[in-house]
């Protein structure tokens, strides 16, 4: 099921909303837990990830599909993850969507032009992903704080701790920023491991994580 052709209401015919298929909902504070959550549900069940969404105010929702069997399990694994990184604010499926509903739960492409960057992401293609040599056998490293000077020496100190890569930069509102980085799992673990103690008295840490083989709808949703 291909997550492009399902994330708009008028693409779901009666058999979508008829029974057949869920939509699950994990809703996080930070955008790593709400990254490390969909990792975690796409390798625990046979679901798409739809969109990921956040607002202003610190929250990040992971939208899935599947049967409902598999998006009870998944969004059950998702809320798991996230309340083991005390960062879980919700998580709830809904079986037989209305197809008018699905106009509000399905949204649009937007840019944020106060953060200068999209808040509604779709993932893109597993055959984009493969055709990046670069994303095999990479773990990923997140490193999460609450203002700009607390990441920024968090990296540097990453960046010269370990041979990782920098993938990106997100901004989720509320000064909370996230950078990822890239690398084999000892360098990568290395990389987070010496960000930590950067953090105290620049900024708060939120979070830093270390996926180990990042499935493809988390690569999928990473910065290009």
């Amino acid at each position: 099921m291909a997550a492009s052709s399902l994330t708009n209401a008028n693409d779901w015919g009666d058999g979508h909303a008829g029974g057949l298929i869920s939509i699950g909902i994990v809703e996080t504070n930070g955008w790593t837990a709400g990254m490390v959550a969909c990792d975690a549900m796409c390798k625990a069940a046979n679901v798409t990830i739809l969109q990921a969404e956040w607002n202003d105010m610190l929250g990040a929702v992971i939208k899935i599909t599947g049967s409902p069997s598999d998006v009870q399990s998944a969004v059950e694994v998702g809320s798991k993850v996230a309340k083991g990184m005390g960062q879980d604010r919700a998580a709830h499926w809904i079986h037989s969507p209305d197809r008018d509903a699905l106009r509000a739960i399905l949204s649009p492409s937007e840019y944020n032009v106060l953060i200068e960057q999209n808040v509604v992401k779709t993932p893109r293609s597993e055959e984009e992903l493969m055709s990046n040599a670069s994303n095999a056998g990479q773990a990923l490293g997140f490193i999460e704080t609450q203002g700009f000077t607390a990441v920024f020496e968090a990296i540097d100190t990453a960046c010269k701790a370990a041979s990782v890569e920098v993938v990106g930069k997100e901004k989720l509102g509320g000064g909370y920023v996230t950078v990822v980085v890239r690398g084999d799992v000892a360098a990568v673990t290395a990389a987070v491991e010496a960000a930590k103690p950067k953090v105290e008295g620049l900024g708060k840490l939120i979070a830093c994580h270390v996926i180990a083989r990042p499935s493809a709808a988390a690569l999928g949703l990473l910065p290009k």
